[in-house]
């Protein structure tokens, strides 16, 4: 199927993903040509000297399905159908859910052949590939989209206090594979630092976890056994992860907060 790109120049493909009836493009505007005052310029200009410029995702199927965030659907061509992904067996879940996390009723599922592309956002996308049965845990706010053979669920933290304690929310976004999926990031791939875990434990100051195995357990504990420690090291409490598995930490994170 022909890129959504054409012969434009401005518009770079910098990524390139398959599977099945799956093609996945990361578009790149190389700058963004509609300024019309001077201080447009100016914030533009200073931004593209530090890399920030605005990317799609661009998917283009065969007889395939993808799940994507509710209000990411930018424009979509050919026999392509739109569903809620709600049936009367997940309705009551997913209100119970939305209820408590805030979390969205439905994500919409696209189904066809055609091409689907995204929102623009200045932010970073992810784009990995789940292998069968493998199953991971993401931080709030990341899930974008995900191909239709991978499973899409929210999960409840096994320990509520640690949940609070730890800075995360109570229900967490799982998806299992096989199949694609793109996240949004704050941060791109190159600060991303990913750890592995083979019968370890893993002890992070912060909630700058972004993605865990399924297979991994987390908790909230003091970063000393003692009360005494854990005050001389000036630490507290640490989020805690322990088993066989990755973790993706994103340290930047609390840089780029304490810019604002």
């Amino acid at each position: 199927m022909k890129s959504v790109i054409g012969t434009r120049e401005n518009i770079q493909i910098i990524e390139e993903y398959s599977r099945g009836g799956l093609k996945v493009e990361i578009l790149q505007y190389e700058k963004l040509l509609g300024l019309n005052r001077p201080s447009m310029a100016q914030a533009v200009y200073f931004m593209e000297k530090q890399n920030i410029r605005v990317r799609q995702v661009a998917l283009y199927m065969n007889n395939e399905k993808v799940t994507i965030e509710k209000g990411a659907m930018s424009y979509f061509q050919g026999d392509l159908q739109m569903t809620s992904g709600v049936t009367l067996g997940n309705a009551v879940g997913r209100f119970v859910r939305g209820a408590v996390t805030g979390e969205q009723m439905a994500q919409p599922e696209y189904t066809g052949t055609g091409t689907l592309v995204l929102e623009p956002s200045f932010k970073h996308f992810l784009v990995l590939e789940l292998a069968e049965q493998e199953s991971i845990i993401i931080d709030d706010g990341m899930f974008y989209c995900a191909q239709g053979s991978v499973k899409v669920k929210a999960v409840s933290q096994k320990n509520v206090s640690s949940a609070l304690l730890g800075g995360e929310t109570l229900f967490q976004c799982q998806l299992t594979g096989p199949g694609i999926i793109i996240l949004e990031s704050v941060v791109p791939m190159e600060e991303i630092n990913i750890i592995d875990l083979n019968n370890d434990v893993l002890k992070v100051d912060g909630n700058f976890a972004v993605l865990r195995s399924s297979t991994l357990n987390f908790t909230v504990e003091r970063s000393a056994k003692t009360l005494v420690g854990s005050a001389v090291s000036g630490e507290g409490l640490v989020n805690v992860y322990r088993g066989t598995g990755q973790v993706w930490l994103a340290p930047t994170i609390k840089v780029y907060n304490s810019m604002f």
